[in-house]
């Protein structure tokens, strides 16, 4: 299971984002720090440092073994939170 609430952000000004203030504390972010993205399906991913293809895919292995997450928890944490998207954008 991931362990923190998803959070929400918008894009803004020229493609901006603002880094949730709880999210930045827990990643030891700061102003000076310098991330790479990628983009991973339909999924957006941030690193604080540059990967190639193969050591990510080892970093995200490794994070996943030690926070004992499988492929599967992920995808069903993927599920759940399109449905509960859906459910706001379409229901109310």
């Amino acid at each position: 299971m991931i362990t923190t609430l998803p959070k929400s952000v918008k894009l803004w000004g020229r493609g901006q984002l603002t880094i949730p203030k709880e999210v930045r504390e827990a990643l030891k972010l700061d102003d000076e720090t310098q991330l790479s993205v990628f983009v991973v399906g339909q999924c957006l991913m941030l690193t604080r440092k540059r990967l190639t293809r193969a050591s990510l895919a080892k970093e995200v292995e490794k994070s996943m073994i030690k926070k004992g997450l499988s492929l599967k928890n992920l995808l069903d944490d993927l599920k759940a939170e399109r449905q509960r998207y859906l459910r706001e954008k379409y229901a109310g």
